[in-house]
């Protein structure tokens, strides 16, 4: 088990960052990731290869994050209306920063997931793209009739508007300035 000192930077890696190439080996800091990143990664796949040999030589070390941070970044992304568009490994990528940020640790996610970048710019964690520019803007979600033009709020759970039966569509509703 890596040791994490309090004030010191960590690396948390999302799915993205092992299938845009990053190299766990080029890094000196503290690395972790959540089980269900693994589960995302292709099996036979050169980006599970990567994961699996870090961990295999304690460069990449897998925590599950405690429940009450899983519930923190539901309600969170609820608010910026992304929890429809962050798969579980990307709610536990997340919740895994948030518990670090809660002991003292500096988190910083690897991702090229924008989803995951909007919550964490809405909780104050860092992250860094791989490929990507990363987001400028925060965005605050709405989701949208493009048949009729209602809207419903961002966490609306289903797919098809209630007035005339169009797929629902996703639209930001407000931004600001990362």
């Amino acid at each position: 088990m890596l040791k994490v000192d309090k004030l010191r930077e960590t690396i948390i890696l999302d799915t993205s960052a092992f299938i845009s190439g990053f190299d766990p080996f080029a890094v000196m800091v503290p690395q972790f990731s959540v089980p269900e990143v693994r589960n995302e990664l292709s099996m036979n796949s050169l980006s599970r290869t990567r994961f699996d040999t870090a961990i295999e030589n304690g460069k990449l070390e897998i925590r599950e994050p405690k429940p009450e941070f899983i519930e923190k970044i539901k309600t969170s992304s609820k608010a910026v209306g992304d929890l429809l568009f962050l798969s579980k490994a990307d709610r536990h990528v997340l919740a895994l920063a948030l518990e670090l940020k809660d002991i003292g640790c500096i988190p910083r996610i690897v991702t090229d997931d924008y989803s995951i970048q909007n919550v964490a710019n809405q909780l104050g964690i860092k992250f860094a793209p791989v490929v990507t520019f990363g987001i400028r803007y925060k965005f605050h979600w709405v989701m949208y009739c493009p048949g009729c033009y209602a809207k419903y709020p961002a966490d609306y759970s289903a797919c098809h508007c209630r007035m005339c039966g169009t797929e629902l569509k996703r639209k930001p509703s407000g931004r600001s300035i990362v």
